[in-house]
């Protein structure tokens, strides 16, 4: 498959994306700014010295909810398009997305115990509670994965077929289990839980925000360096191998790295499907299958699509909002489809 178009046409590209979609994410809303007055707010909240006056309001809506909201699309955004192509590398599939591994529903199933515990065994600490269900989060998607990955570990090799299946499994498992906790919660958990499951940015804030930063630039800084190990696994693990590259260490970091994106963008949003399928495979079709190329570009892609996504769900039913993963679903399941009846001729 060769790139449709030049490596650096496509970033200049996606940072254009991301940048209108940043301005409008910061705009545009249940109450809608002007884009000047937003450009203006938006570089005053930054430090800058910037003329201008009754631009008090404008400051408020940004620094209290838009700046923290649009800076949890771009890192939820990014980090669920890499864990993405680190599946799709992984399994060396194009169809392939986290949740294969069991990766999603074992994060979403530590988010639940964490949101139903706090009901049922009583209040956290204070100094906890901000931090509790991103710790929940992960930990849930690491102990699926790390369960995942030693039942298909045989021998010293790792069956990629038999994670899939245990995959299958635990994440049959983890769904009977959130269906459990929210047989169980009360009315105002039952309500948390099920937007929480729906995924959103609303609520957004510095302290739910952090977290899901550090470790999304962990992993924008850390699977590129990894490219080129992808790209030799590419033509199959035996060739690999050949070349040099130690492939149980490589498939262990990209499940680790896997889990840790996705648990924290679990706990920070909620669940937000088809992004981590949907954008690895656009750039594909564009710029080629070069890691290399791919990995910084799906970040991009993805914190843009998010974005825009997060977009249409505030004004398509202004005031109210359309929860984020109904919008990534609508877009995402006749892609899913599309992409099967093509493969199929």
């Amino acid at each position: 498959m060769r790139a449709l178009v030049a490596p650096r046409v496509l970033f200049i590209g996606l940072s254009i994306l991301c940048l209108v979609s940043f301005w409008l994410s910061l705009a545009l809303g249940p109450m809608s700014l002007p884009l000047s007055d937003t450009l203006r707010a938006a570089l005053r909240l930054a430090g800058l010295p910037v003329a201008g006056e009754g631009l008090e309001q404008a400051e408020l809506i940004l620094g209290q909810i838009r700046v923290p909201r649009t800076l949890l699309g771009l890192a939820a955004g990014a980090v669920l398009a890499l864990t993405g192509v680190a599946m799709q590398g992984l399994f060396r599939n194009p169809l392939a997305d986290p949740g294969l591994v069991g990766v999603s529903s074992g994060a979403s199933l530590g988010a639940a115990l964490a949101i139903v515990g706090v009901t049922l065994w009583g209040n956290v600490p204070d100094a906890i509670a901000p931090y509790l269900l991103s710790v929940c989060a992960v930990a849930g998607g690491l102990v699926v994965t790390s369960v995942v990955y030693r039942l298909g570990r045989r021998d010293g090799q790792t069956s990629v077929a038999t994670m899939l299946l245990a995959g299958i499994a635990l994440t049959a498992l983890s769904v009977a289990i959130i269906c459990l906790l929210t047989y169980l919660a009360d009315d105002a958990t039952l309500r948390t839980l099920t937007f929480w499951n729906m995924g959103s940015l609303n609520g957004a804030s510095y302290i739910r925000l952090w977290p899901l930063l550090l470790v999304g630039v962990f992993i924008i800084f850390w699977l590129p360096r990894r490219a080129e190990a992808l790209n030799a696994l590419l033509l199959g693990e035996s060739e690999a191998r050949h070349l040099g590259i130690n492939v149980e260490v490589l498939k262990r970091e990209l499940v680790f790295c896997t889990a840790l994106g996705v648990g924290v963008a679990v706990a920070a949003a909620g669940m937000i499907g088809f992004i981590g399928l949907i954008v690895p495979h656009l750039v594909r079709l564009v710029a080629g299958p070069d890691h290399r190329v791919l990995l910084p570009a799906s970040a991009l892609a993805g914190a843009g699509l998010l974005l825009l996504a997060d977009i249409f769900s505030r004004i398509v039913m202004a005031p109210a909002e359309l929860p984020i993963g109904i919008v990534t679903a609508l877009l995402g399941a006749p892609f899913f489809l599309y992409l099967l009846i093509r493969g199929r001729s």
